[in-house]
């Protein structure tokens, strides 16, 4: 799945005429209430019928955990003969595509969707643009990661509810590092950037190169023309800076021109010929996996997903799996109501169960990085899973095909330990109604790192932050 979208010009422009109207829509929003102007819907009876989520597809594969989840909510519906049932719609395409079709939908009123999954990037657009209600902010509660709570809110309101999450993290081999003479290759929590290029430089050294198929040192997805050199490019620009505040909190340009140079300068680093697999610069992360796996590189940047989809072929004793040095970048996903749902209360319900303890203990175990500590750290909370005929499944340790490492408790193994403190420490892209402005121009710029006749530091950070005052709002 591609992470982020770009957003043309004229969808820029549009919601830049839209930002004043819907951002200032309603004021501060009670605990209890559905905001916004909507408290008269949260005491009406809805009409029975179906829920329609309209989502991206599920990286567990068809049929998988997000469905699974709307089926147990279904059968909980049937018993109570409550008249509802909800829907999965997916939509076909890249991220990119599937923002443009919820946009047009929600904007044209031509689908009757209820909820909309959204990527953490998409929600302060689609709050500006008022296409999503406020929710009561205790659907976000102190169980949910805080950095993963604050994708959820625009303008210090909830318009999300964190479904599933996700954060860079750094995949590596740990066969090819004892090839080139390391004894100890836990990585661990505090591993540098200059301690994997050593790493790396020591797989080039004669006579220490791990296997035929080797070529260099890392990949990640450096691609221009989606989401991923974004990404990386912030993840290169926050480490440089401890943090990335090139917008302030109303979506505004705050940008500094140091903090881009440095920035600039980390992400030229980290992308030197001497260490990067030429292809990644056309790479996104089907094309990442795939070389990775394929034994062409040490160390690869990519999601929490890769973690099962790499056990599969690797080992534990080959496969490794750290923090991204650094600071890396909060992905995901979010739950929003739509404006337009018929059955506001009855979507508002489902949105809570599939956010809950153990909805998001079921998204750990199939994969996905849970929003809430308590899918990590309590160990007594488990996932009731079931087959077609609603039956319990076995139990979590011997109901698994696959061969993703476990805890005593059936998490994957590096949950706890690896993944939770990366999302604690994961940073957000810029928070903007017009996010595409920014990637489109951010994106622009950082590719002629990968021309031939690249600019120095302080000349593409200057160009830069001539075009993002240009693309974003002024303060």
């Amino acid at each position: 799945m591609r992470h982020g979208h770009r957003r043309r010009g004229a969808c820029a422009l549009l919601l830049f005429v839209l930002l004043a109207a819907g951002c200032d829509a309603g004021g501060e929003q009670g605990s209890g209430g559905a905001g916004g102007g909507h408290s008269a819907a949260a005491g009406a009876v809805d009409p029975p019928g179906d829920i329609v989520l309209a989502s991206g597809r599920d990286v567990t594969g068809k049929g998988g955990v997000r469905q699974e989840l709307i089926d147990k909510w279904n059968r909980q519906q049937e018993g109570k003969g409550s008249g509802y049932r909800a829907r999965l719609v997916e939509l076909p395409g890249s991220a990119d595509q599937q923002r443009s079709q919820l946009l047009g939908a929600l904007q044209s009123g031509s689908a009757e969707y209820d909820v909309v999954n959204l990527d953490v990037t998409w929600v302060p657009e689609f709050a500006a643009a008022d296409l999503v209600q406020p929710l009561p902010g205790e659907l976000v509660d102190a169980d949910v990661i805080p950095s993963v709570a604050d994708t959820a809110r625009w303008r210090d309101r909830v318009y999300a509810v964190p479904f599933n999450s996700d954060v860079g993290l750094l995949f590596y081999r740990r066969d090819y590092l004892k090839s080139a003479g390391v004894t100890e290759t836990d990585l661990g929590k505090g591993t540098s950037w200059p301690v994997v290029q050593k790493l790396i430089g020591d797989l080039g050294a004669p006579g220490r190169k791990p296997s035929d198929t080797y070529e260099k040192g890392w990949t990640a997805q450096l691609d221009a023309s989606y989401e991923g050199l974004t990404v990386n490019g912030v993840e290169a620009f926050a480490s440089a800076t401890d943090g990335f505040a090139v917008t302030d909190k109303e979506g505004r340009y705050a940008g500094s021109l140091d903090a881009l140079k440095a920035g600039v300068g980390e992400l030229r680093n980290r992308t030197q010929a001497a260490y990067t697999l030429p292809e990644a610069v056309r790479s996104d992360e089907a094309d990442t996996l795939t070389d990775f796996a394929a034994g062409r590189t040490a160390f690869l940047r990519h999601w929490p997903y890769a973690y099962r989809t790499l056990h599969q072929s690797f080992p534990e004793e080959k496969l490794g799996v750290a923090p991204l040095p650094g600071r890396a970048v909060l992905g995901g996903q979010n739950l929003a109501l739509a404006r337009g749902s018929q059955r506001p209360n009855a979507a508002r319900e489902l949105v809570k169960f599939l956010t809950g303890k153990e909805s998001e203990r079921c998204l750990l175990d199939a994969g996905f990085a849970a929003t809430r500590r308590s899918a990590y750290e309590v160990d007594d909370l488990r996932c009731v899973r079931t087959n077609p005929s609603g039956q319990p499944a076995a139990a979590p340790t011997s109901e698994r095909t696959d061969k993703m490492p476990r805890d005593a408790y059936g998490r994957p193994g590096y949950a706890r330990g690896i993944l939770l403190p990366a999302l604690e420490k994961a940073v957000q892209r810029p928070r903007t109604p017009l996010y595409g402005a920014f990637t489109q121009t951010f994106t622009a710029q950082l590719a002629r790192l990968q021309g031939d006749d690249p600019p120095s530091d302080a000349q593409l950070a200057t160009d830069l932050a001539t075009a993002l005052k240009k693309a974003l709002p002024p303060k």
